[in-house]
């Protein structure tokens, strides 16, 4: 911080580009917090690279429904031109969301410093006091992926450079395949292969019960991204696990035997199963050498991995469920896992995956990031700019956008022959048509929910 002795000269030049406030003068002159600050800010310095010191002047909520509801988070600053685009989506309490950001999170952020990133990301978390929750943590990640967005444009450099640079060409990305019946599924995965894919996730229908996790008309191969369906109330769907655990491995021994071991493969059991029915999966899909299983047990059932690890040698991701970076320690820490899947939108933005990342890195842990549908384009770049700048990357879920979500929310990531690819351009590389979002109004829609033949409920 210069002195106040020295800083005629840059009071004068600041003063004379005509872009700095009464309270960000003041705040030249003081040694940590000036008299104009925010309450409870953060120390910021004078300028970056010469710059005038930049506030968050807006934060524009927007809503929107281009196939399937996504809740953008748009922060203008006092630099003419320069804002920041994140994703705040979860599928099925978007307007929970939106709301908190709204009414709660964007009084908080104007005045603030928007390259203050990791404290407004300690503000945002452990100021409320409540904490936690996927929708605050939505809510945060949203506001913390416009952030990153600010800072890389600012910079003008893509935000992956700005996390350390490119540690690979790209992020090995996977399709998704699924069927009826095997024959179906065997022929999503050559379609993925013959699309490039070198890794594809394979579901099937299991006789006899009504709809099954994975296998709608939505998870065709290039398809994942399509029209959510839009219901006044949950469509429910039927599961028993012996059934299940009876189909899986036969369908993996029908791709072994139909594609040979050139094709990775991984499945995703979606929460269903208890510790004994995982363990009893994991061991029975062994010899087809799957890249990963994925979401054995529900995420409270930590320690019950132990008894699946004890079990089988079959690599296990998990993740998605959960919200913060201490969901994730016991499972990296104990090796309970091979993958840590979580997903960026839901866990607080960049700034705490880089911290999952790194605590994974120590436990030879690689990384998954849950890359569904359901979330928009600007988390699916961030994934990708975390993925090119970590040593202990896995594997990255795609999905192919429809057009109408390319117009709305432009600049998703690329896929190129197996990988995915962001673009060069500074910050995240997405943006948002704020006056087309609006010819695409909120639906409400929900996540399908499931039931036993006995009518209990079931996870889904």
């Amino acid at each position: 911080m210069p002195s106040n002795a020295g800083s005629g000269n840059r009071r004068e030049f600041l003063k004379s580009a005509g872009t700095v406030s009464l309270a960000g003068t003041a705040a030249l002159a003081q040694p940590l917090l000036g008299r104009g600050a925010v309450s409870g800010d953060a120390p910021r310095p004078a300028s970056t690279a010469g710059l005038p010191p930049l506030k968050i002047t807006d934060v524009r909520v927007i809503v929107t429904c281009p196939g399937r509801n996504y809740v953008l988070v748009k922060i203008m600053t006092s630099e003419p031109g320069l804002y920041g685009v994140g994703d705040a989506t979860l599928n099925g309490r978007e307007l929970a969301v939106a709301s908190d950001l709204e009414k709660h999170i964007a009084p908080l952020l104007i005045g603030r410093d928007p390259e203050a990133v990791e404290d407004i990301y300690q503000f945002l978390y452990r100021g409320p006091y409540w904490r936690g929750g996927p929708i605050q943590m939505t809510a945060l990640a949203g506001v913390d992926l416009a952030l990153w967005d600010i800072k890389g444009k600012r910079a003008g450099m893509p935000v992956y450079q700005l996390l350390g640079g490119r540690t690979r060409i790209g992020a090995l990305a996977y399709d998704h395949a699924s069927g009826n019946d095997f024959a179906e599924v065997e022929d999503g995965v050559r379609k993925a292969m013959e699309r490039g894919f070198k890794v594809c996730r394979a579901q099937v229908a299991i006789a006899g019960l009504q709809g099954t996790y994975g296998t709608s008309a939505r998870s065709k191969p290039g398809e994942v991204a399509g029209p959510a369906p839009i219901t006044d109330l949950p469509s429910t769907e039927l599961f028993e696990p012996e059934p299940y655990l009876r189909t899986i491995p036969r369908l993996f021994a029908h791709l072994r035997t139909k594609l040979g071991e050139e094709m990775e493969l991984l499945h995703d059991a979606h929460e269903r199963l208890n510790p004994v029915q995982a363990a009893r999966l994991a061991k029975d899909l062994e010899p087809y050498h799957l890249f990963y299983l994925e979401d054995v047990l529900r995420p409270e059932y930590k320690e019950s991995f132990r008894l699946v690890r004890e079990h089988s040698t079959t690599p296990l991701a998990m993740g998605e469920l959960f919200n913060t970076l201490w969901d994730c320690v016991p499972l990296i820490k104990e090796q309970l896992i091979d993958f840590i899947r979580c997903d960026l939108g839901h866990i607080g933005g960049i700034t705490n995956a880089r911290k999952v990342a790194a605590l994974a890195e120590a436990f030879q842990v690689q990384t998954a990031w849950h890359g569904p549908a359901d979330i928009g384009p600007p988390t699916h770049a961030a994934n990708v700019h975390v993925d090119i700048s970590i040593p202990n990357f896995g594997v990255q879920e795609m999905v192919f956008f429809p057009e109408a979500t390319q117009e709305v929310i432009p600049g998703a990531p690329e896929f190129k022959d197996g990988y995915m690819m962001v673009r060069e351009t500074p910050g995240l590389g997405t943006d948002v048509n704020e006056e087309l979002a609006k010819k695409y109004p909120y639906q409400r829609a929900y996540l399908p929910t499931a039931r036993r033949k006995d009518g209990s409920v079931q996870d889904w």
